[in-house]
């Protein structure tokens, strides 16, 4: 599948996926031709702006286990919003940007160019996982969010991905956190706790979506164990939160409408009809009880790196 992310998985309405999979946005190869690229780039660069904040500890942390690598690739990069931070976290390093979609690595090499990092950043069109054995160069720190979960094999990825890792090289794995929230327990309208339901039936939609993939092989979802069992040692894991209290800006309102619309596309088959007519009324623009209107909705996410070394 694909690669691309930063911010949320549009394949998982409340987790964060990166634009990370080789793919097209909508899970599977099968979509590729029908993916509006255009939209799907504004989509995943502006969840990627919102989550810079996190992402901006996230890549401080892990500066601390690898403060200066030469070659950092970011693996699932889609539009580059991750990688041109990692370009910035490390002034040193040289960049490569290696994902499936060639038009999301255009926006890439355009927002480096814009941010005055190109002379040290470069892309690489490539799928995942065999794409990592294309790089020139053995990578210092590799990063990885939210791609792996599209592969069918996962600790195969990893293996592969660590062994394009240079001696010492580190690899930041950005899995698993916890869904996103966007709204109180009770919100008045429906039954109270439609999240929490939400976040279950995703959870079924993500069993049948990994189950699909072609080659999926069922894993623990154990990242450190993974890791370790890959060859790599010292693996640790850190969890980053990303608080947007209520009354949220503009950027966090359009992002929390996008997750509600993905949720009603994607969980139709998971959600009782009350709980999808609920949903209706909170992406209704003309309903005072809808997400475009309410005061009281926030964006509260946790994302979790695993890191390790070669």
């Amino acid at each position: 599948m694909g690669q691309h992310h930063h911010g949320q998985d549009p394949h998982r309405p409340g987790r964060q996926c990166a634009h990370g999979h080789g793919h097209g946005h909508e899970h599977g190869p099968a979509h590729h031709t029908d993916l509006d690229w255009a939209e799907l780039a504004e989509h995943l660069v502006g969840q990627a702006e919102l989550f810079a904040p996190l992402n901006r500890q996230a890549a401080a942390w892990v500066a601390t286990r690898q403060p200066e690598p030469g070659l950092v690739v970011d693996v699932g990069s889609g539009p580059g919003v991750m990688s041109c931070l990692l370009a910035e976290t490390f002034p040193g390093a040289r960049v490569v940007a290696l994902d499936g979609s060639g038009p999301l690595l255009e926006r890439a090499r355009t927002r480096a160019r814009e941010l005055g990092l190109a002379d040290r950043f470069g892309t690489l069109e490539a799928q995942l996982p065999d794409g990592v054995g294309d790089l020139d160069y053995p990578a210092d720190l590799m990063w990885a969010s939210r791609s792996l979960h599209h592969l069918g094999d996962q600790r195969a990825a990893l293996a592969a991905f660590a062994e394009r890792l240079a001696p010492g090289g580190t690899l930041a794995l950005v899995e698993g956190g916890l869904p996103s929230r966007f709204l109180p327990r009770d919100i008045g309208i429906g039954r109270p706790g439609l999240q929490s339901r939400i976040d279950a039936a995703e959870d079924r939609w993500f069993t049948e979506m990994r189950a699909s993939v072609p080659g999926s092989v069922p894993e623990t979802e154990d990242w450190p164990g993974l890791l370790t069992a890959v060859g790599l040692r010292d693996a640790t894991s850190r969890t980053f939160l990303l608080d947007l209290p209520a009354p949220v800006d503009e950027a966090a309102r359009a992002y929390a409408v996008g997750q509600f619309q993905r949720a009603r596309g994607m969980l139709a088959d998971f959600l009782d009809a009350d709980d999808l007519s609920t949903v209706d009324r909170l992406l209704d623009p003309d309903d005072k009880a809808g997400v475009h209107h309410r005061t009281d909705l926030f964006v509260l996410a946790a994302h979790t790196v695993h890191v390790a070394r070669r």
